[in-house]
């Protein structure tokens, strides 16, 4: 007979499983904590920003393909977010940046 007593949880299982329920950490997605540094570096660095929200858009549907096996869920968001923020007040700057540029060598072109 076993030595074993079936009723102590810290026991652990055959085959390296918990015993009785024991929760394993998921790993988090190897991205996520890339994607949310650049996210908020994109705050002061506008440009890395569509390099967190590519990265992050692809992180997600990684993410969430994996059917729990893989975490960072939060991070990627976050970062992601930030990326689809940052990358449109950086179009709206260009914008504005040659439409005054324009504006500028206009008035100038007609000035006497």
């Amino acid at each position: 007979m076993s030595n074993q007593n079936p009723q102590d949880p810290q026991q652990s299982h055959p085959y390296g499983a918990p015993a009785y329920g024991g929760h394993q950490p998921v790993p988090d997605h190897p991205q996520a904590t890339t994607v949310l540094v650049l996210g908020i570096v994109g705050v002061f660095f506008s440009v890395v920003s569509p390099v967190a929200w590519y990265l992050g858009s692809k992180a997600k549907k990684e993410i969430e393909a994996s059917q729990g096996r893989i975490g960072g869920l939060q991070q990627v968001t976050i970062g992601w977010i930030l990326g689809i923020i940052f990358t449109i007040l950086l179009i709206v700057g260009v914008v504005i940046f040659f439409f005054v540029l324009v504006l500028a060598v206009g008035i100038m072109s007609t000035a006497p």
